[in-house]
């Protein structure tokens, strides 16, 4: 075993994470900074959850005062420089967190005014949307990193230069403050569409998710899948492809689905005879399919949604086929690599009993039911979400061993505001790229460009589409790569 390999295996699950994966790199603060921070999760929850409740502000209010929560706990949470500490505020991100959260609420403040105005931007106007535009690119290189901000920025820098690109991607050109004031007044900017659906659906299925695991449900979709599978022909490593689908429903995150579940059935696998990698790959892979799995899905699916202009539950549905033949394809790759190597699953009398446990634990599964019930009966994905949420904590109460206090529901508010901060920033990073493409009109040209190399026909329109998605995959999230690909 190499050094390298000797320091990741003394490594937690916590600290690999913030190891490998910049969106839990983050602080974890106690003392005064600590409570601001919770304060402000907490405040943060109870306006999506309100505004959830009594109705929706005006799209660019919620947007605004959705983004204002975003920028103040990314600048708070994650250092700007890595080598900072973890564990003690830098003042200067104390004043980008303010800073930033102030140009957002300039929207709110301001809003009456910029409304009347109708477009007619001032100089201060210009200030604050340059300002808040760069605030977005800051907090999108600490959250998600540096490839969607390259995108991003090679978009803008398109936007400047477009008189002076050759063939028919040329335009004629947009304006310093005619973009800075498209990006951050209009709703086809950062404000747009993506930043729409993270400040009402998107985060509210977190939450759920957030409250599903302080119940223990995690736990328990491990159990049931080490009852079902655990004594069959490579046992862990099967239980570690059905207990990631089962998460799959709830956390809709292929980072949390591995740390939810990686830390249990990676050490089954290696401790059964499989090899490192290919335990870290099962892993990786099962989790990968719970951005597919119905009914919460990845944040991508709302965006689906709201983007194609069909009910939530149509891309549910669409789904589920996909979803069961991703997870039969890892399932088989497993059984195979089990049977090659002679590979035994675990004695039953050391698994726990099917019935046992459903009969001690189902009643947490009855969230999972009842929103499916909800998006079926039509009911939108938010007001499914609200419902669930409260069931959630109402059958965590119903036995004596599930039931969960006062501080369990503030910590999953806390939670829930915390675990928005990636998709968050994304939408809004995004929201630069939609803006440049409505401005330029490069959308338009780009597809007819696509067509015309597919000669009109659906299926290599199809596949050059897929290798567009598959070479923006490999630097950024899904959620961005589904807005960059089908704007």
């Amino acid at each position: 075993m190499s050094e390298k390999e000797k320091k990741v295996k003394e490594l937690s699950a916590e600290e690999v994470l913030q190891k490998f994966d910049k969106e839990s790199d983050k602080r974890e603060l106690t003392g005064v900074w600590g409570k601001i921070i919770s304060a402000i999760c907490i405040l943060f929850a109870l306006f999506q959850l309100y505004t959830a409740t009594f109705g929706v502000l005006d799209a660019h209010l919620q947007r605004a005062i959705h983004l204002a929560f975003g920028f103040l706990l990314i600048f708070l949470l994650y250092p700007s420089r890595h080598s900072w500490s973890r564990s003690k505020m830098h003042p200067f991100d104390a004043f980008l967190a303010l800073l930033s959260a102030g140009t957002a609420m300039y929207l709110v403040v301001n809003y009456q005014e910029l409304v009347l105005r109708a477009g007619m931007n001032t100089e201060t106007d210009f200030i604050v949307g340059l300002i808040g535009t760069i605030m977005v690119f800051e907090a999108a290189r600490r959250v998600v990193g540096w490839p969607m901000i390259i995108v991003a920025f090679c978009f803008m820098l398109y936007a400047f230069l477009g008189p002076y690109i050759p063939g028919i991607l040329a335009h004629r050109g947009v304006g310093v403050q005619e973009m800075f004031d498209h990006l951050f007044f209009t709703t086809e900017g950062i404000f747009g569409t993506p930043m729409g659906v993270s400040s009402t659906f998107i985060y509210l299925f977190i939450l759920f998710g957030a409250y599903l695991e302080t119940t223990g449900l995690g736990k328990f979709f491990i159990d049931i899948a080490n009852a079902i599978a655990g004594w069959a022909a490579g046992g862990p490593a099967k239980v570690a492809v059905l207990s990631s689908g089962l998460m799959g429903t709830v956390s809709g995150s292929s980072v949390g689905n591995v740390a939810g579940t990686g830390a249990f059935t990676i050490p089954m696998m290696k401790k059964l005879g499989y090899r490192p990698a290919f335990a870290g790959a099962v892993e990786a892979a099962a989790s990968t399919g719970g951005q597919l799995m119905p009914p919460v899905m990845g944040a991508a699916a709302f965006l689906m949604a709201e983007f194609v202009g069909v009910p939530y539950f149509d891309v549910v549905k669409a789904a589920v086929i996909p979803a069961m033949l991703y997870y039969i394809g890892v399932w088989l790759g497993v059984h195979y690599e089990a049977k090659k190597f002679g590979l035994k699953g675990t004695p039953r009398d050391q698994l726990p009993k099917f019935k046992t446990l459903f009969l001690e634990k189902g009643h947490l599964a009855i969230p999972l039911i009842v929103i499916v019930y909800l998006l079926v009966s039509g009911y939108t994905p938010m007001r499914a979400a609200l419902a669930a949420i409260v069931l959630t904590i109402v059958c965590a109460c119903l036995r004596k061993s599930t039931r969960i206090g006062f501080k369990q529901i503030v910590q999953g508010l806390i939670d829930g505001s915390k675990g928005v901060l990636g998709v968050l920033i994304a939408c809004a990073t995004a929201g630069i790229i939609i803006g440049v493409v409505t401005k330029t009109g490069v959308g338009l040209k780009i597809a007819t460009a696509l067509l015309d190399l597919a000669g009109g026909n659906l299926l290599p329109a199809m596949f050059f589409t897929m290798i567009t998605s598959l070479i923006l995959g490999m630097g950024v999230p899904t959620t961005a790569n589904y807005v960059i690909t089908s704007t």
